[in-house]
């Protein structure tokens, strides 16, 4: 009899113990779907419509939309300040391609220029009725093609009573002058001319510098 009761003791303790082990594994497999459920709830909490947010979730997505929108917003400001840049630097390109688009075939013209120039000289002071008709028929041609030149911005530099500018001017030599100040150029040998206010060519000047005082050798 004390054995029967021995035995079923031993089975009832067995059930207990296999009811807390089930109870157990139970528990942990809860414990384990309600992480799992969390990590699900954040991982689609961007794809959760706004109406079923709460209110720590909505301010989130707030904060990480306003900030992927200043960075949008700071990529548009840098592309359009880029967009500016190479826009002004084109327009510069044409503008100078442009106005100095000629300056090639103008410096060629300007040898033409000095032999109209000196064929003037050559003619000048003969009363001759040949050599006059030479001289005005060469006096228009020369004319004319200043004005030509004129109207593409090219102008003639022929400073005889200025100061000299190196900018402009290439001083060929210095001569004593008691009437016109030191550093002004007093003679043009060749003129020079630019085109849109850049030089092509300087003018080949004169330039005057102060007297020398003479020596007194009778000491």
């Amino acid at each position: 009899m004390a054995e029967h009761k021995t035995g079923d003791q031993n089975h009832q303790n067995q059930d207990h113990r296999e009811k807390d082990q089930r109870q157990q594994g139970q528990s942990e497999q809860d414990t384990q779907n309600a992480g799992e459920r969390m990590d699900d709830k954040a991982a689609s909490s961007a794809d959760t419509p706004l109406e079923d947010l709460s209110l720590e979730q909505a301010l989130e997505r707030l904060d990480q939309a306003e900030a992927a929108a200043a960075g949008h917003q700071a990529d548009i400001l840098r592309l359009h300040a880029d967009m500016q840049n190479v826009r002004r630097r084109a327009e510069q390109d044409v503008e100078k391609a442009h106005k100095y688009g000629q300056e090639k075939l103008v410096s060629d013209l300007l040898p033409v220029l000095d032999n109209l120039e000196r064929a003037l000289q050559a003619v000048d002071g003969d009363e001759h009725e040949k050599l006059g008709a030479l001289r005005q028929g060469v006096e228009l041609t020369l004319k004319s093609f200043l004005d030509c030149l004129r109207k593409f911005n090219v102008n003639v530099i022929d400073p005889v009573g200025e100061p000299f500018d190196p900018q402009y001017h290439q001083a060929m030599g210095m001569q004593e002058s008691t009437t016109a100040e030191p550093d002004t150029v007093i003679a043009v040998m060749q003129k020079g001319y630019s085109l849109h206010g850049r030089v092509l060519r300087p003018a080949m000047v004169m330039v005057s510098r102060a007297p020398t005082e003479g020596v007194d050798t009778k000491a």
